[in-house]
């Protein structure tokens, strides 16, 4: 006799009578048993058949770090310590302040994947809005468009550039030999990449109130300077909207000149305005030199020394 199942078998599975059947008139009888409800598979028996590889990479892409900043040597711990104190900053985690001095040139030669432009990244957003908080609470004279050209001043490669040197992060920052020897310690774009990678570590180790007091405290007076003194004006914006006023034409900046290494070039470049041509104005980049020429052309078109 056919055994019985078990009741949890029996409860999934029905058998039913038995079916009469033969295949050759030569054969004797035999008995078949038919079921009327196949019994699933368990759950438990699928799962045992796949691959154990695939369960395992499905694990890894969601628990894979993210990745750290690596392990301080003490000598650059004692550097690190000595510049928050210059500073006036606190740091719980120095490996995140190191971090926000790292050039991508260093990771580039070591093969290591981080860099400070991540934090560049968080802290030109956070720049930009303790900024804009400054200009709306302490002008509430000014309207929007004379707002935004303060703030564009303001948050400039060069008035950065500038802080940063204040701060002496030019000697704090870790550059490939390459990027050494063409003189990336004195350029502006990487001096204020560094000074936004700062204050994005900042946010992420200390928050937002800390960033916006230590921003708060340099760019006040930077703010104020150029309110009061049109210092660092954005000469392109003023030439285009007298060209506009007086010819309605735009001003046509042409590179007249250039000369010098890669790390040491220079840039000549004239402005067009109504047939007129003025200049060349002459900068380390082509957007340095086209605002020298737009400069000579503003105060030539505004009667202004």
């Amino acid at each position: 006799m056919r055994p019985k199942l078990p009741w949890r078998r029996r409860s999934a599975r029905i058998w039913v009578q038995t079916v009469w059947t033969h295949t050759n008139w030569s054969m004797p009888l035999r008995k078949k048993w038919v079921s009327l409800f196949p019994m699933k598979r368990p759950m438990s028996l699928k799962l045992s058949r796949m691959p154990t590889n695939s369960l395992n990479r499905s694990k890894s892409n969601h628990a894979e770090p993210a990745g750290s900043p690596p392990a301080l040597e003490p000598a650059r711990k004692k550097v690190l310590a000595a510049f928050l104190k210059t500073a006036g900053l606190r740091f719980k985690s120095l490996e995140l302040l190191n971090l926000s001095f790292m050039h991508r040139s260093i990771s580039n030669e070591t093969g290591c994947r981080l860099n400070n432009e991540r934090l560049e990244f968080l802290g030109d957003a956070i720049v930009g809005a303790v900024c804009a908080t400054l200009l709306y609470r302490n002008y509430p004279e000014k309207a929007e468009g004379e707002l935004a050209k303060i703030k564009s001043v303001a948050v400039s490669e060069g008035v950065l550039s500038i802080i940063a040197r204040i701060l002496q992060i030019d000697t704090m920052l870790l550059l490939g030999k390459g990027e050494e020897l063409s003189g990336g310690r004195t350029k502006q774009a990487i001096l204020a990449d560094a000074l936004e990678a700062l204050v994005g570590a900042l946010y992420m180790d200390s928050g937002y109130d800390a960033a916006f007091a230590f921003v708060s405290r340099y760019l006040t007076p930077e703010i104020d300077r150029i309110t009061q003194q049109g210092y660092h004006r954005d000469y392109k914006s003023l030439l285009q909207e007298a060209c506009q006023r007086c010819f309605r034409v735009y001003p046509e900046y042409r590179l007249v000149k250039q000369s010098g290494p890669d790390h040491e070039r220079m840039y000549w470049v004239e402005v067009y305005v109504d047939g007129a041509v003025y200049g060349p104005g002459i900068g380390r980049n082509k957007k340095s030199a086209e605002q020298e020429a737009a400069r000579t052309a503003y105060q030539a078109l505004e009667g202004k020394d």
